[in-house]
């Protein structure tokens, strides 16, 4: 059945592709959020193992929404590991464990990165009068530049 939801079908395609992208970059962060929680140790492991916790469940409740505004707009929500190892601009988690504090970094780089990736559809979903997906963005913005912010602070001396 065709789509008539009053954003054309150029539009549609261009925040799927960007969405397909966040929902990329937020299921590595997951992942790579998660591994830390797992492998974290030294003196502040209980409070670094359970803020991870708090971190990955959040991103873990993130993933969901955004797949399906992509489902929303028409398109399927990419799925795989492979799918998301191309559309992701975060790295994946190191082989080796990094020491804790190198972890939180790591952290905090990647939601910064996040926000850049959400923060770079605005344009597009401006144009489409797209407000559930700004919602969505703006939501996922607010998320990842409080918890960037939270994780610098803990590498100030």
């Amino acid at each position: 059945m065709k789509i008539d939801i009053g954003i054309s079908e150029i539009n549609r395609q261009a925040i799927t592709d960007g969405l397909s992208h966040l929902l990329a970059d937020t299921y590595t962060l997951y992942m790579t959020t998660h591994n830390f929680h797992w492998n974290v140790s030294g003196p502040m492991f209980n409070s670094l193992h359970n803020m991870f916790m708090l971190q990955y469940t959040e991103l873990w409740n993130a993933v969901d929404p955004i797949a399906e505004r992509i489902r929303s707009l028409g398109h399927p929500a990419p799925g795989s590991y492979a799918q998301f190892a191309k559309l992701s601009s975060l790295p994946d988690a190191p082989a080796k464990p990094p020491k804790a504090m190198e972890m939180v970094a790591i952290l905090a780089q990647g939601h910064e990165a996040v926000a850049r990736t959400a923060r770079g559809l605005y344009e597009v979903v401006g144009e489409a009068h797209d407000e559930p997906t700004a919602d969505l963005l703006t939501q996922r913005i607010g998320v990842h530049e409080q918890t960037a912010w939270m994780l610098r602070s803990m590498l100030e001396d």
